[in-house]
């Protein structure tokens, strides 16, 4: 059995659903809100690129390397896509990223549920060491939602990957399991 298996996860705020082609049509409609696209400091599909995208983290499902899912919020609406990405299952590592909401729902409580949903499978369900998240270090929006969580930045990555508008400095933070890996 794979370490990493489809599951839903809901709170009163969010359902996190398996992600699925059946979600294109909304996802379009959610990424729209926003014109989520433009934003240069992230990368996130157009609406005419969400297809392929929904394609490409379906495949990295498949081979074991992201566990994707389609957020909705409390309206059963659509909203948003995130992910459980660079899974090491040796490691009893993943990253939670990728993750993007429509404007309609940024800055409310659904952003934190879903952290929190996740953050909470990944120590409870599948004994996670440590969960990472990183994001752009010009992305004000994220920084200041991952240090509401409560997450310890480790770094700053300086030019470790490169970004369709530049080289990007990426703030690395990460959540330790209560055990800190000792079992």
């Amino acid at each position: 059995m794979a370490w990493l298996e489809p599951v839903t996860l809901a709170g009163p705020h969010a359902r996190l659903e398996p992600l699925s082609p059946n979600h294109r049509d909304d996802l379009i409609a959610a990424v729209k809100d926003g014109e989520l696209w433009t934003l240069w400091y992230t990368s996130i599909p157009s609406p005419e690129k969400m297809p392929a995208e929904i394609e490409r983290r379906l495949a990295l499902q498949t081979a074991g390397l992201m566990l994707p899912f389609t957020v909705k919020d409390a309206d059963g609406q659509i909203a948003g896509m995130t992910t459980y990405m660079n899974v090491d299952a040796a490691n009893r590592r993943v990253e939670i990223g990728s993750t993007w909401y429509a404007k309609r729902v940024q800055r409310s409580a659904l952003n934190t549920q879903c952290k929190l949903l996740l953050l909470t499978h990944a120590f409870e369900k599948l004994d996670c060491i440590a969960v990472e998240f990183r994001t752009h270090f010009f992305n004000h929006q994220s920084r200041r939602g991952i240090e509401r969580l409560g997450a310890k930045q480790d770094g700053i990555l300086r030019s470790h990957s490169i970004a369709p508008t530049a080289r990007c400095a990426t703030r690395w933070s990460t959540a330790s399991s209560p055990a800190n890996g000792r079992r």
